[in-house]
């Protein structure tokens, strides 16, 4: 029997970011794994309109909880959906909510975060800063609390190359950065951000890093441990391979080129793509939980969750394999323009970047505007642009994780529950789990019918001959008016014409000797 789903039986845990892609895996696995715990309380706001049962109730019937229902048909019982907005200073928590959490709580997962890159600074500290430290206050009033595992990232520390698993000091107090969001204005913290965030490339790396920092003042004699994942993807093994809900990481990257959005991105090949399953990321979190609960380290650990030292693949060669995915499953067609070539190798200058993205989209909305409709296609590639600029600090260069304590915990569990809760990322087969993440993606981010997929392919090779097609003509365009405008290219273009017509000439005489 596995030690670690005894262990999560008859608990009460509590759950920051369970609406979000990683909070949802998470219950999933408790769910499966423990159907006999007590309770899982989920701090959630009314969204869209739906009140905090009615998002529960969304969650639940989801594709992803299937196999829950069959294990715990009651599960719906054992799910708390407590109102609280991490915006708020007190998170906004009744009083009678806040008393049960506080007397009941065995176990703490904080995933609760904005990932966004380009976040402002004040919202970012907010929710990865301010909202860390709170909870660990809440924490320390909790006496039946085993463990606080808190989720923060891998590129938490992204301005060194190589990342052991310890809690490097930021240049300022986080204390003093959560004061000063109270009382600077926007307009002066937007003037500091990237002086404070210095070598770091946006606020969520520099936020994340800081609420490391909090938890480790923060910690009293609380038992906590730090997780930091990579880059988290669609699931590899569970429930089912594939799983995706969000665009966040490659999904939206995939999509774009799928779509016919994105046809290049200015990338190393070479670099580590350090994707990391989110089912990986879950199951070293369980097991993370017992292990802090169980033998109570007497330092708070640190546990890097990352493929790159272990069984690395490179962006070049992710590259190919979506796109040899996109081959056999292509995703269906948006707008009636060329299909993009997802090869992350292929290493564009800026400008010819812009012209190939953005010439298509200016004449497809002159298009629309012919025919009465509202232009759109320029919006979304400048958008899409935009994300691609963020997201190149990480395809350019490549990290080292080291993961003593990651392993040392592998060597800790069980037989079984090294089965049940596997993390160990060596097992992984790229080429298969590239293609699921696809699939999934298509299935269910999409939600796009696979009986379309023999027309999708000829609509994907017609979309391809326009991409060539236009390329070629933009180049001779090019080509010929530099011919007209310098006297240098020209003597070039003579030198290739008569080098050419010299070896025809020489290869027909050749033959004709032979003859």
């Amino acid at each position: 029997m596995s030690m670690i789903a005894a262990f999560y039986s008859g608990k009460s845990i509590l759950i920051t970011g369970a609406t979000g892609f990683m909070g949802k895996v998470l219950m999933e696995k408790l769910f499966r794994t423990s159907p006999d715990l007590k309770v899982i309380y989920i701090l959630v706001r009314p969204k869209a309109g739906q009140t905090t049962q009615q998002r529960v109730f969304q969650i639940l019937n989801s594709k992803l909880f299937e196999k829950v229902k069959e294990i715990c048909p009651n599960v719906h019982e054992k799910i708390r959906a407590i109102y609280a907005d991490l915006n708020q200073n007190d998170f906004a928590i009744s009083k009678e909510d806040m008393q049960e959490l506080l007397s009941c709580t065995n176990i703490v997962f904080h995933c609760a975060a904005t990932v966004r890159f380009d976040d402002h600074l004040r919202h970012a500290v907010q929710l990865n800063v301010t909202a860390t430290q709170q909870l660990l206050i809440m924490a320390s009033q909790m006496p039946k609390l085993e463990a606080f595992i808190h989720i923060s990232t891998a590129f938490s520390n992204c301005n060194l190359t190589h990342i052991d698993e310890v809690i490097y000091p930021c240049p300022v107090e986080p204390k003093k950065i959560i004061d000063s969001m109270e009382w600077l204005d926007d307009a002066i913290i937007d003037e500091i951000t990237p002086k404070l965030i210095g070598d770091r490339p946006n606020t969520y790396t520099y936020t994340k890093a800081l609420g490391e920092m909090v938890v480790q003042q923060e910690s009293r004699n609380l038992n906590i441990a730090i997780i930091r994942p990579s880059i988290v993807g669609a699931t590899w093994q569970e429930p089912f391979p594939g799983w995706v809900d969000n665009l966040n990481g490659p999904s939206g990257l995939i999509i774009a080129a799928g779509k016919g959005f994105l046809r290049s991105i200015r990338g190393a090949p070479m670099a580590v793509a350090d994707l990391i399953p989110v089912d990986t990321v879950v199951n070293l979190t369980l097991a993370v939980g017992w292990y802090t609960a169980v033998h109570r380290p007497k330092s708070t650990l640190i546990y890097h969750c990352t493929s790159g030292n272990l069984n690395p693949c490179n962006w070049g060669k992710m590259g190919f394999q979506v796109l040899a995915t996109f081959e056999k499953v292509p995703l269906e067609r948006a707008f009636r323009r060329p299909n993009a070539d997802f090869t992350a190798n292929t290493i564009t200058s800026q400008y010819w970047n812009a012209v190939s993205h953005r010439a298509p989209a200016i004449i497809y909305d002159f298009y629309l505007r012919l025919t009465g409709r509202k232009p759109r296609m320029t919006k979304i590639m400048n958008r899409l642009l935009k994300t691609v600029s963020m997201i190149e600090y990480f395809v350019n260069r490549s990290w080292e994780w080291s993961t003593y304590n990651t392993e040392m915990l592998m060597s800790e569990l069980s037989p079984e529950d090294q089965r049940v809760f596997n993390f160990d990322v060596r097992q992984l087969n790229w080429l298969e789990y590239i293609e699921n993440y696809v699939l999934g993606i298509k299935k269910y981010l999409l939600k796009e019918d696979m009986a379309g997929i023999p027309e999708a392919k000829q609509h994907l090779k017609r979309l391809r001959n326009i991409h060539y097609l236009f390329n070629t003509a933009l180049f001779l365009i090019a080509w010929r008016l530099l011919i007209a405008r310098s006297q240098m290219a020209r003597n070039v273009w003579f030198f290739i014409v008569s080098f050419c017509y010299k070896f025809l000439s020489y290869f027909r005489a050749s033959s004709t000797l032979k003859v």
